[in-house]
């Protein structure tokens, strides 16, 4: 009782607070489990996301779910109010467009707790649970990647595809797609679903899969978002590797790079023992790039030179692979990786390996975001652009953006690596260039104000604009990925 009546309090005092024109009673609906929160931690926190592009967008409230129930239960109130109000489903708060808030309604913060505390009823969001024999693991939309490796990894699995960071929450990559250099061998994360549960526009609380409600499983997968809210995951496992070798090399030709890159990925039908596990890559336009945090790979007490590889256009281009390999195996992994490397043509000097056990490999950019926040460098603007860009026009872009467009200031990290179009769900919502293989250019830029003009969000999002209207006159039929589009026509 006393429960409720502090539910009530909050709610009212919502009510007067932001002048809503909607009746407490129809929140009041959500009944007490739902933790429904007006404190001002959570809210100022959901008010939020990583692209700090838009703008604070204070919510009514941020809402708790402990269920699938809890979220059905306010979509529905929301769906069937006479005033209205919107939802929002919001995982790590990582959208870089404002995808993750709303101004005039409800936040589900779907992933743990942002801030203060709610209204606590001491429930929460189901745990992983994993089916050893039956390899896949059912998992809370919310729960972040990273939390799902340490639960599959107690009994010897984890899931095939990854993203390059693991502090996303399932529910908000899947409703993207999720990639990283496995996508060539195993497709994208929506590749490796077997089941979900999902809230519809309208509150209903649908299970679907290939079989059950296939309309609804594909167009969830892929779909942003507007086709409801995922709330459980079924997702596929293999047996885990123990240690990765982890291997870059250097390109100064385009042409080179891209040709031995393609080479790689048509590997992914051969057995483990011919093929690597992982595929990607990264663009250096900037002398100071090859050693930063992206690239700390590379030694500090030995830094690359740009200049000393003679590069093509003042660009140098690195490959990146990976092989994992369990202990029990670890007498045939030099064979095997110097077997693969021997076709490559790669700049003979310019091989740097390293050995980690597997978490570690998955888990490398958690890394470079301690060092970033420690320097007060990681809530800042984050205008990214990622694009797939047609195989057939791959050259044209290096041309007019790696060796145009860009200059010789970057202002973050610019991934490139190629894709198997048939590891991709046609049936899926996510949209991909019409050719077999296609690349993914992610340029993870980072605004800074710091006086110069080539690291302010005014600078990197005029670029980001240009880098469209060029492939737009170029004839390069790029699909943004994490897109944001405004109009019906885009």
């Amino acid at each position: 009782m006393a429960t409720k009546l502090l539910l009530t309090f909050a709610i009212c005092r919502l009510i007067v607070t932001v002048g809503l024109t909607l009746d407490p009673t129809e929140l009041l609906l959500l009944g007490v489990d739902a933790q429904l929160s007006v404190d001002p931690t959570d809210v100022k926190a959901a008010s939020l996301d990583f692209g700090l592009l838009t703008g604070a967008q204070l919510p009514l409230a941020v809402m708790h779910p402990a269920s699938s129930e809890d979220v059905a239960q306010l979509v529905k109130a929301a769906y069937g109010s006479n005033f209205g109000f919107t939802v929002s489903a919001r995982g790590h708060g990582h959208s870089i467009n404002g995808q993750a808030q709303t101004a005039n309604g409800v936040v589900v913060q779907m992933s743990g707790s942002i801030g203060g505390s709610g209204v606590a009823s001491g429930r929460k969001p189901p745990y992983p649970r994993v089916w050893p024999q039956e390899r896949f693991v059912d998992v809370w939309g919310g729960e972040l990647w990273i939390d799902v490796l340490r639960s599959t990894l107690q009994h010897g699995l984890a899931p095939k595809s990854w993203t390059d960071y693991l502090y996303l929450s399932v529910g908000g990559t899947l409703s993207n797609a999720g990639i990283s250099g496995q996508a060539f061998n195993h497709g994208p994360q929506i590749s490796n679903v077997h089941e979900l549960d999902v809230v519809t526009g309208k509150g209903e609380l649908l299970t679907c899969s290939e079989e059950q409600n296939s309309e609804m499983f594909h167009a969830v997968l892929g779909g942003l978002g507007q086709f409801g809210i995922i709330t459980r995951a079924r997702i596929s496992l293999e047996p885990a590797p123990q240690r990765v070798r982890w291997i870059r090399v250097l390109y100064s030709n385009f042409s080179t790079f891209t040709r031995d890159q393609e080479y790689l990925i048509s590997l992914h039908e051969q057995p483990a023992s011919q093929k690597f596990d992982y595929v990607e890559g990264f663009v250096i336009v900037d002398e100071g790039l090859i050693n930063n945090w992206r690239s700390s790979f590379f030694s500090p007490h030995n830094p690359v030179k740009i200049s000393s590889l003679e590069p093509n256009g003042g660009v140098l281009y690195c490959l990146e692979i990976a092989k994992n390999y369990h202990e029990s195996t670890a007498s045939t992994i030099d064979q095997e990786v110097e077997s693969l490397l021997k076709k490559l043509n790669f700049i003979p000097a310019s091989v740097f390996t390293t050995d980690m056990p597997y978490v570690d490999f998955l888990d490398r950019v958690h890394k470079a975001e301690l060092k970033l926040r420690s320097k007060g460098l990681w809530e800042v603007p984050h205008p990214w652009l990622n694009l797939f860009v047609p195989k057939s026009k791959i050259a044209d872009f290096d041309k007019g953006v790696f060796k145009g467009i860009l200059g010789n200031k970057t202002s973050g990290p610019i991934l490139i690596y190629p894709m198997n179009k048939n590891k991709w769900d046609h049936r899926s919502s996510a949209v991909t260039p019409d050719e077999d293989v296609f690349y993914l250019v992610a340029l993870l830029r980072s605004a800074l104000d710091n006086g110069e003009e080539t690291h302010s969000l005014e600078y990197l999002t005029n670029q980001n604009r240009q880098i469209l209207r060029f492939c737009d006159e170029a004839g390069i039929t790029v699909k943004q990925y994490l897109p944001h589009y405004t109009t019906h026509q885009e």
